[in-house]
């Protein structure tokens, strides 16, 4: 395929959108409030060891990058959105981890083949447009022998259900652009790390949120903190009678997941993908 300036400029202005649209609001109060023991639960399932080169793919504020740190990694954090660092950087040094953080596209990293001992992502590749394109750099950048994690929210659970919700009140994605939620699928994620990993084991699990008292709490909290809502229903703002819907569907939504503890207690489901990089 030949590559026309028409197309670099394009993927120029579709980045620097989505590094604005995660900007916004508090990502970092997500992660560390919401879900925080996302982060962990990746470092455990991938065994990263004292002294590996471990990467943190799309980290945001460091939710995968402070645990691996701290069990005696080096450890990058790399992410579009830099904005993110400044807390990320603050979380580590309160936790004692030394991390090394950097402006990366997760579709370009800029990091030589074969660098790091694990390469691991939690619900942050998800959202770079094009999928091929980004396992392709998973798995490069990644050593022979290496492993390649990810924690992905499934496209039935409730994150993948709430971007179900938002998409009719979104803009349209730009051609080529696939739904983030796909990562949470086996056979997607499957085929697009190919042979070239083995050793490939998946569960689906849930993180139980319990934060909320009331299904209206949890649609301010992410119209409050979260980018990609706060992205949609700043694109609909002029609109009353859809921002009102949109509040009702986000309410109704939280409500259908609800599990009935007495508070809007909710349990979001991901799919945690742990592979090996085939050595020959």
């Amino acid at each position: 395929m030949t590559v026309t300036t028409e197309m670099v400029d394009a993927d120029r202005a579709l980045k620097a959108k989505h590094r604005a649209m995660w900007a916004l609001g508090n990502y970092s109060a997500v992660a560390t409030e919401i879900i925080q023991d996302l982060g962990p639960i990746l470092v455990e399932a991938s065994a990263v060891q004292p002294g590996q080169r471990v990467l943190d793919v799309a980290a945001g504020s460091g939710n995968v990058a402070i645990p691996a740190a701290l069990t005696g990694a080096s450890v990058v954090a790399s992410d579009l959105t830099p904005e993110l660092f400044e807390a990320g950087r603050r979380l580590a040094a309160a936790r004692g981890a030394d991390v090394e953080w950097q402006q990366a596209d997760a579709e370009a990293l800029p990091f030589a083949d074969n660098e790091f001992d694990t390469v691991l992502s939690c619900v942050g590749v998800m959202f770079a447009p094009h999928h091929q394109v980004t396992a392709d750099e998973l798995v490069r950048v990644c050593r022979p022998g290496g492993t390649v994690g990810v924690i992905n929210w499934t496209p039935e659970g409730f994150i993948g259900q709430l971007f179900a919700t938002m998409k009719p009140y979104a803009p349209p994605p730009p051609p080529g652009a696939q739904p983030p939620p796909l990562w949470g699928n086996e056979d997607h994620v499957r085929a697009l790390l190919g042979d070239r990993v083995t050793d490939v084991t998946t569960v689906r699990q849930t993180v139980r949120v319990d934060n909320f008292d009331a299904p209206e709490d949890f649609r301010e909290y992410f119209k409050t903190n979260y980018g990609p809502t706060i992205a949609v229903y700043r694109s609909i703002a002029a609109d009353p009678d859809r921002v009102a819907a949109l509040d009702r569907e986000l309410a109704d939504l939280a409500r259908r997941f609800d599990v009935g503890t007495g508070t809007t207690t909710l349990d979001w489901e991901y799919l945690l993908l742990i592979a090996r990089k085939r050595t020959g």
